[in-house]
């Protein structure tokens, strides 16, 4: 998981096309607690990180958006009492991409780094 959150997001343009199922697999075995679930047709990465409390839930929020401004690629995110769940995929292809995957992993070191866990 370290070797995808020290990379980047590349930029996806009109030729760019979604993972297949190897691609993805072989990039989901380097992250933790992820599913790549289906929605509205589209493949996505999810997980649901557990909080004490709203504060912290509001505060791990906070720095997923400010790392996702950062490398311009955006997920949805709910956020609730005790809970946050964080879904990534590339509305672009309308599917995953390897940018997903690197989100995916510099959320997981965030919330690692607010609990003291490497999840």
């Amino acid at each position: 998981m370290d070797e995808l959150a020290h990379m980047h997001c590349t930029r996806i343009d009109a030729n760019t096309k979604p993972l297949n199922k190897s691609e993805i697999d072989q990039l989901a075995a380097h992250l933790s607690g992820w599913q790549v679930i289906e929605k509205n047709g589209e493949l996505c990465l999810e997980n649901i990180f557990g909080f004490g409390n709203f504060r912290k839930a509001m505060d791990f929020t906070t720095q997923v958006a400010q790392v996702s401004d950062e490398e311009d690629h955006h997920p949805a995110i709910l956020t609730e009492w005790g809970k946050v769940t964080v879904t990534w995929w590339t509305h672009r292809i309308k599917g995953l991409h390897q940018n997903d995957f690197i989100m995916a992993a510099k959320t997981s070191n965030i919330y690692g780094d607010q609990n003291g866990t490497d999840k």
